[in-house]
């Protein structure tokens, strides 16, 4: 893949990629932003390698999970609801934002199960997709959905009490 073949295709994905990313962050904008700016880095200096342009989408995906998977490694996050609500109501830009008791959920449930839901409920992808983006069988990932839609059934159920 050529440099003005990756920027064009980034072009195009970029929206989607950064609304993937701010969800699978819970919402945190600023650390999203942060993510894809280091996810799309390193698939620019890695675009010569890259071949098959009609996977180019989920090769894209698949560098922003893992990034954000090394982040969250890295810097050993452990927010809690507690904090993701007091964060929400202090940042301005992320207050207005609608969705916070959505990634206030989505912050309880294992990293592996939200990868897939948001994949899946969001970016429309179907489970052999996800499986080819996270390196798992397609099995493994109809798990991930059934426990993370459980896990967030529980969490929002238990929110609302």
């Amino acid at each position: 893949m050529t440099r003005e073949q990756f920027t064009s295709h980034v072009e195009g994905i970029q929206k989607a990629f950064r609304r993937f990313l701010v969800a699978l962050c819970c919402g945190d904008s600023s650390l999203a932003d942060d993510i894809a700016q280091e996810a799309l880095i390193k698939a620019y200096l890695s675009c010569d390698s890259f071949r098959d342009i009609n996977k180019f989408n989920a090769w894209i995906w698949r560098i922003g999970y893992n990034t954000f998977i090394s982040d969250r490694r890295a810097a050993k996050i452990s927010v809690g609801y507690d904090s993701i609500m007091d964060r929400a109501a202090a940042d301005s830009a992320d207050s207005a934002f609608r969705y916070q008791a959505l990634y206030a959920a989505l912050n309880r449930i294992p990293d592996k199960e939200r990868m897939a839901i948001l994949l899946h409920y969001m970016e429309g992808y179907s489970v052999k997709e996800i499986a080819d983006i996270i390196d798992a069988s397609q099995d493994a990932v109809r798990q991930q959905l059934s426990r993370g839609r459980n896990h967030l059934r529980s969490v929002l159920d238990l929110d609302a009490v």
